[in-house]
């Protein structure tokens, strides 16, 4: 009997290709926050920095696991909004889904207003609101357009990121050897010699844990965009296989020739490692390079992002959780309504950052701060509990199983847990649990006052049936 896995089938156009998923989830979680953001965690854990990127890595892997394992069974474009939904009930998938949501529209006013700043450098004439404006219009546009289109766009920006990785890894890697021009091999001088490899020793590793974990953030959307694509179950779990052990490879593979190359303690927070790492082998605008490629990242985000909100608000809808009129599909197959919501809330996000970047937008922001660690706790214990229904019920849908079930799924909610706990021996983050706990609990009493009131109005089922 397979009644509580019924075949679904999405109203949304199936336009996106293998290639599209693979990249999207390649550079779904290459962004501003590991080409500038990880100066930050090396100031913390200095060379440590790498085994902090190995912790937060293996944590995301698991969950990128997990999500793929209901993703492939299940696929929707709500993705764990459904699984949440089908593992817990109304209430659950309301949650995560709305939660998730806002934290991705506030996000949008972060990247659009830093890709503004960037390009306001360049032709310092034109104001960043009108950059902001004419971004926002560009992606709306891309989106509203098909979803292929939104696929090309996220192809090629992610093969601009990927391809700056794989080009720093080389560069980088031709210098520690000495092969470069001027350069000299650098053995272990840097690793071991500046304090030791553990400098701050594991408290530092730990710090630099929590720097980092939230950069992994946004791989999610691979198995939102799965829904959209021919044959959604043998292609979330491809790009799901492709993308975790890649992005390992380049999150930690690019850190070690950072601080192979550099002295941890030359690092400075909010300034980029990378640029200082071509700068030492002698590559000619380091800097202006580097603009360039957290220029294309930041909308690369702000692209992904925008499609996520709007297929997890459309999945909502679907499921009555949301506004009717964000059911409306335009006849290219795009949920267009729920992309128009979606960068509405955007613009209002931007106004925000712009007119009160210290007060109101900063409350909002550090609102969603912790969302992405709600998310993950319940994909978790949803893949907990799917697992045991799937293997009773539906084995034939578990194409791509979870590692080490149930241990490392154990494992992956206690590493989450001790994330929160970091959290709160952190002035700054602690202030970002209080708001996002309170945003929790809003919409989770929403949520369950909701499924109350559909329950008591929902028809009593005669005894026997």
């Amino acid at each position: 009997m397979q009644q509580q896995f019924p075949e679904t089938p999405e109203p949304l156009s199936p336009s996106l290709k293998q290639r599209h998923l693979t990249m999207l989830g390649l550079g779904g979680v290459i962004g501003a926050g590991l080409f500038v953001g990880s100066g930050a965690g090396i100031a913390l854990a200095g060379p440590g920095i790498v085994v902090s990127y190995l912790i937060a890595g293996a944590l995301a892997m698991l969950i990128m696991r997990m999500l793929g394992e209901m993703s492939s069974a299940i696929p929707a474009s709500g993705s764990f909004s459904v699984h949440a939904e089908r593992a817990f009930g109304r209430w659950a998938g309301f949650t995560v889904g709305w939660l998730y949501w806002i934290l991705l529209v506030v996000v949008l006013a972060v990247e659009a207003t830093g890709a503004a700043t960037i390009a306001s450098g360049w032709l310092p004439g034109m104001p960043q609101w009108a950059w902001v404006l004419l971004f926002m219009v560009v992606f709306t546009a891309v989106n509203l357009a098909t979803v292929k289109s939104f696929g090309e766009f996220e192809f090629w920006f992610a093969a601009i990121k990927v391809g700056a990785i794989v080009l720093f890894l080389v560069l980088g890697l031709l210098a520690v050897l000495g092969v470069l021009p001027d350069t000299s091999p650098v053995g272990m001088s840097h690793l071991t010699g500046d304090g030791g490899f553990l400098p701050q020793g594991w408290g530092g590793v730990l710090a630099g844990v929590l720097a980092v974990v939230f950069a992994f953030g946004g791989l999610e959307v691979v198995t939102i965009a799965a829904a959209e694509s021919d044959d959604p179950a043998r292609s979330v779990g491809r790009a799901v296989r492709s993308a975790v052990w890649r992005i390992l490879l380049f999150y930690v593979g690019s850190m070690l020739v950072v601080v192979a190359l550099l002295p941890w303690d030359s690092v400075r927070p909010g300034t980029s490692p990378y640029v200082a790492v071509l700068d030492r082998i002698g590559v000619p605008g380091a800097g202006q390079i580097m603009n360039v490629v957290v220029f294309v990242a930041l909308l690369s985000a702000l692209n992904a992002n925008l499609y996520g909100a709007s297929r997890m608000a459309f999945s909502l809808a679907e499921r009555g959780e949301g506004p009717k009129a964000l059911l409306a599909v335009s006849g290219a197959g795009v949920p267009r309504f729920a992309v128009i919501a979606s960068v509405a809330f955007g613009f209002v996000s931007v106004g925000l950052n712009l007119l009160w970047p210290d007060t109101v937008f900063l409350y909002l922001l550090n609102a969603v701060g912790a969302v992405l660690l709600v998310v993950w706790s319940l994909i978790a214990a949803s893949q907990l509990r799917l697992r045991r229904v799937l293997e009773r019920e539906a084995p034939d849908r578990l194409k791509l199983r979870m590692w080490g079930f149930p241990w490392l799924t154990w494992a992956a909610l206690a590493g989450m847990a001790a994330v929160l706990v970091l959290m709160l021996t952190d002035a700054a983050a602690r202030v970002q649990v209080a708001s996002c706990a309170v945003l929790t609990a809003v919409v989770l009493a929403v949520g369950l006052v909701r499924e109350r009131r559909l329950r008591r109005a929902a028809p009593a089922v005669p005894a026997g049936e």
